[in-house]
């Protein structure tokens, strides 16, 4: 496998059960395509405390990662060459190294690993 993909799920302001919707399409078509990451793009809510898309995706990324449907998720905050998730990850992506919020702690984005 290998490669990656920039999902924006705020575009359209969606609701987060529709982003979420949207996001389970975009897992399983980024599996059947071989491709190894997923770069999210969900925002951190308009007021910075929280945002819900943020919030509802992570935890369905916490659901998947525990029933083995995914390897593992960075959130943007921990995306950076000093986390070891994110160096297993960019062993795994080469592309992730080039992203342009890799060591920027940018809490609207996650990065999966499938």
């Amino acid at each position: 496998m290998s490669g990656y993909k920039v999902i924006n799920l705020e575009e359209g302001m969606p609701t987060s059960n529709k982003a979420v919707k949207r996001l389970t399409f975009e897992l399983n078509m980024a599996k059947r395509m071989g491709i190894t990451a997923l770069k999210l793009i969900h925002g951190f809510g308009s007021s910075g405390s929280g945002g819900k898309i943020r919030l509802e995706v992570r935890n369905y990324l916490l659901r998947l990662h525990r029933r083995e449907e995914i390897q593992a998720f960075i959130i943007g905050e921990r995306f950076s060459i000093f986390d070891k998730d994110t160096r297993i990850a960019l062993n795994l992506c080469d592309e992730l190294r080039r992203d342009r919020d890799l060591d920027r702690h940018n809490n609207g984005i996650t990065i999966v690993i499938l």
